[in-house]
């Protein structure tokens, strides 16, 4: 079995792009056992977020089964996929995951919400079969190795995201938030950070909307908030100075009409929009509308960047522990190799045992002293284990094979 990963994120594909190529947390499970089954993958697991879609999988054939599953999967000919993807084989998969787990490989440099998204998508593979020996150790060192590059760095000091930028920017556009009120769409991780950093600027209001009104009840209390579902967007729209939209809807959320509706209610009062969804949550078409600021997780790459330098020293330390952690990961799946032909030394030592045992058992009940049974089962023992490796000895002097005669006294630790 050998390491592959592939994917794309968002240094690699736009926005456009990566919603095409993602996947639904609903369809994994399906995906997975395609997987297995169609590109005859041994283990497979897949990290779908907003700006990444990656396959980490052990495969036996050709790497190009899987890219080709891939590309029909999402409906996108060969040709015109490959251009978007980066391949990573063996070590070079080790390191990139974890790159990614440290946050390293992220828009916004060490934020820790990957970490937990890489923990969601290996749990999917556990509950559905698809992670194995190989991928199950690889994903537990990314944990360990994510946790020891956050306690021994300081990549993740400061409050850095991608809704911290989002509410970075909402400042910029509206100075003092007190007197604005803010829907949030969504009540996952990413929604949740926003609030908590809307919270401590001092919002005024904030609506939290969500397909299930106890999450977003849930989140509201946290932050003094007020709780709605989906449908009931349309009747407080026209309250939301700062939307920021981050769900798992396979369609828009947000559409043309409903903002020209809530625009009018407004009397030209500005909207700032934040779509960090993928597939994306809000109508591209609403960034056409005067008095709206329209951003997509693409668009905070400038907010980001001023944030990025300040990491940059961590991630160097980072990349340090990184290469050392490669290397054991690697040394361990190499040793993979011997470990099927030690369990079966083993095995063919201990049927020689029991069958030299029970040989001797018989002796005893036969009247044979314990001495000669004794000195039965020794001579039978090392005669039995060395017959087929002396065997081997002898015909490698009789071809002059000098390199296995060397090995054999390694093995036995010989000295010349």
């Amino acid at each position: 079995m050998e390491l592959f990963a592939f994917g794309v994120n968002h240094t690699t594909a736009s926005v456009d792009i990566r919603e095409k190529l993602s996947f639904p947390e609903a369809q994994i499970p399906q995906a997975l056992q395609s997987l297995k089954h169609d590109a005859h993958v041994q283990e497979a697991v897949i990290i779908s977020t907003c700006n990444r879609t990656e396959l980490y999988c052990s495969v036996r054939d050709n790497y190009k089964y899987v890219i080709d599953w891939f590309g029909e999967y999402h409906s996108m000919p060969r040709d015109k996929l490959t251009p978007f993807l980066y391949q990573h084989p063996s070590t070079s998969a080790v390191r990139h995951l974890l790159r990614v787990a440290c946050g390293l490989d992220s828009l916004v440099l060490g934020e820790p919400q990957i970490l937990g998204q890489i923990k969601k998508a290996y749990k999917i593979a556990q509950e559905n079969g698809t992670s194995g020996k190989l991928l199950g150790k690889l994903f537990q060192h990314s944990f360990n190795v994510a946790k020891q590059v956050r306690t021994d760095t300081a990549i993740g000091s400061s409050p850095v995201s991608v809704a911290f930028a989002a509410v970075r920017l909402a400042q910029q556009i509206f100075g003092d938030l007190k007197p604005h009120t803010a829907l949030l769409i969504g009540a996952g991780e990413t929604i949740e950070l926003a609030a908590r950093h809307l919270h401590a600027s001092q919002l005024g209001r904030m609506i939290i909307a969500n397909r299930t009104l106890e999450r977003a009840r849930h989140l509201a209390l946290q932050f003094g908030g007020y709780a709605i579902t989906l449908p009931e967007i349309t009747e407080h729209l026209a309250e939301a100075d700062v939307v920021i939209s981050s769900t798992g809807s396979p369609d828009y959320i947000l559409h043309a009409p409903q903002i020209k509706d809530a625009l009018k209610t407004r009397k030209r009062r500005p909207m700032f929009m934040v779509d960090i969804a993928v597939p994306r949550d809000i109508d591209p078409a609403i960034s056409k509308f005067d008095d709206v600021y329209l951003y997509t997780v693409d668009d905070l790459q400038g907010v980001i960047e001023e944030n990025r330098r300040s990491r940059a020293e961590a991630a160097k330390q980072a990349e340090e522990i990184i290469d050392t952690q490669v290397d054991h990961f690697i040394s361990w799946m190499q040793s993979l190799g011997s470990v099927e032909t030690i369990r079966a030394i083993r095995n063919q030592a201990q049927t020689i045992q029991s069958q030299v045992l029970e040989k001797a058992h018989q002796m005893l009940k036969n009247g044979k002293s314990p001495e000669e049974t004794l000195q039965f089962l020794s001579n039978r023992l090392m005669n039995t284990l060395l017959h087929e490796p002396l065997v081997q000895l002898r015909q490698a002097g009789s071809n002059n094979d000098i390199e296995f005669i060397s090995i054999a006294r390694q093995l036995f630790n010989i000295s010349e």
